[in-house]
């Protein structure tokens, strides 16, 4: 029996040093930007708390304390808890890694940049029925937005690259993910690695699921993506 959302839990990737949006991040997190007159991670919050969520994992790093400091132990009606990066970045995957003891047998996983208006609860249900490990939302995006680095056929994803390019590639990693926390037990505490790196593995197994979405994805890491969200936000 499939789980509620209320129960599954979204570990938000918020620790990374967005350096294409400096100076701005010099002295305040990426969550922390201003879009549309409050930070984004309080957009990103209401989101989550409109699609049912009801706690979410910072895996926060360079300057977060600024966030536990604004947002705290619940905001928007989602609990909130914090996981640190400590002395060095683990990067993606070990920060998920070392967050793992707060997040439970199976989590979401969100960018800390991402704007996503999608649905949770199909992703969620779709994500039981494959009885799978991983799963990966994917656009079609026919290079429009970012470079497409997946190739998604028959309800599955064939490849999975973001370093090489194949011209069969139409589709992207839409930016939420959904997994169970058994994936990283190859994994050790403290190691660097790369959520890309994770992904790619369960495709070779077989273990990771493909949900298609029809909505594009937004994102505020780029001055471009910043811009564009802002005007979005702004007639919402």
């Amino acid at each position: 029996m499939s789980l509620s959302l209320s129960q599954i839990p979204v570990a938000i990737l918020a620790g990374g040093l967005a350096t294409r949006l400096r100076p701005i991040t010099e002295k305040i997190p990426k969550s922390l930007v201003p879009v549309a007159g409050r930070p984004f991670l309080a957009h990103q919050l209401e989101m989550l708390h409109a699609q049912g969520i009801r706690k979410a994992v910072l895996c926060i790093g360079f300057l977060g304390e600024m966030i536990q400091r604004e947002f705290g132990s619940e905001a928007y009606g989602i609990k909130l808890d914090y996981s640190f990066d400590g002395e060095k970045l683990l990067g993606t995957g070990g920060a998920i890694k070392r967050a793992l003891p707060k997040l439970g047998g199976e989590f979401f996983i969100l960018y800390g940049d991402s704007y996503l208006p999608v649905q949770y609860a199909p992703i969620a249900d779709f994500f039981h029925r494959s009885g799978k490990l991983g799963l990966m939302t994917v656009f079609r995006n026919d290079g429009q937005y970012d470079t497409s680095n997946v190739v998604f056929a028959d309800g599955e994803i064939k490849v999975y690259d973001k370093k090489v390019r194949l011209p069969e590639m139409r589709h992207i990693d839409y930016g939420l993910s959904l997994f169970k926390a058994g994936v990283f037990d190859g994994y050790t505490a403290d190691e660097k690695f790369d959520l890309a790196d994770v992904m790619t593995a369960l495709v070779h197994e077989k273990q990771l699921s493909g949900y298609e979405v029809p909505e594009r994805f937004y994102e505020m890491g780029s001055p471009a993506g910043l811009a564009e969200l802002e005007t979005l936000l702004r007639k919402t």
